[in-house]
């Protein structure tokens, strides 16, 4: 299943049944799972630990050392979860002693050219369009789409089920389930047709809009808003994860669309 032109260290732990094509060059603390395919010209690093069923395109270099200055050498990882397909040219740089890997989560798809720095963490189902651009820090929730061109400043968070649209730049956190858009980025309605595909039902998908009026639309501030929320809504999942996120996020979350 290794095509002679390959390059493996002798000490990479690769599964028996991984397919690894010419050109591919392989260092020693590697470790790959079963069913898993590296197209030729491939290039993966010291720290890469990667899932079952994975498929990586040419060109793309997995786990090279973070482009960051305070980098002194430690052993920190790349760990890339099962059935996650990776194109062509995309990089994705090994953790700091920040936090000592970057993760990206099963079944998710990054296409070409996009890149995931240091420290990030991304959650399952994830799927990044062409030239995307994550820098350090950043944590991002299961099924996140993020259209073309998009760039998340550093220690961004992006919540789960969230779109943004091609070509923003995410210098806040964006909250999850809703839709991001415009310059500067900022709220456009929940993603009624992801959570739609992924089985919420219309009175979900109707509460967490309600949500969402109370906080970007009627005009209230952050502080009020969560008051409102807290005390007119009842506690489901989704509320609280609303809640928590906000509760929690440090850069602040993005404006509603007046206030932006």
């Amino acid at each position: 299943m290794i095509q002679p032109l390959a390059y493996i260290h002798p000490q990479a732990k690769i599964a028996d049944n991984v397919v690894i094509e010419p050109f591919v060059t392989i260092h020693k603390d590697v470790e790959i799972g079963e069913g898993t395919w590296i197209g030729s010209n491939v290039t993966i690093m010291d720290g890469a630990r990667i899932g079952k069923n994975c498929r990586i395109f040419p060109g793309a270099v997995i786990s090279a050392i973070p482009q960051d200055l305070k980098f002194r050498g430690e052993n920190t990882q790349v760990c890339i979860g099962d059935n996650t397909t990776i194109r062509e040219c995309v990089t994705i740089n090994r953790g700091t002693k920040d936090h000592w890997k970057t993760e990206v989560g099963s079944n998710c798809l990054l296409m070409a050219y996009c890149h995931v720095a240091h420290d990030c963490i991304i959650g399952d189902n994830c799927i990044f369009s062409n030239n995307t651009t994550i820098a350090g820090h950043v944590t991002i929730g299961d099924y996140v789409v993020l259209a073309g061109m998009v760039a998340i400043h550093q220690f961004c968070n992006v919540g789960s089920h969230a779109f943004v649209t091609g070509g923003s730049l995410v210098r806040k956190d964006v909250p999850p389930y809703i839709k991001a858009a415009r310059e500067p980025l900022s709220y456009a309605g929940i993603n009624s047709v992801g959570l739609r595909r992924r089985g919420f039902s219309d009175d979900k998908i109707n509460e967490i809009q309600d949500i969402y009026r109370t906080l970007f639309v009627k005009n209230s501030n952050v502080s009020k808003a969560m008051a409102i929320i807290e005390a007119d809504f009842k506690p489901t999942e989704e509320r609280d994860e609303i809640l928590n996120f906000i509760q929690s996020s440090q850069r602040g979350i993005m404006k509603g669309f007046g206030n932006a």
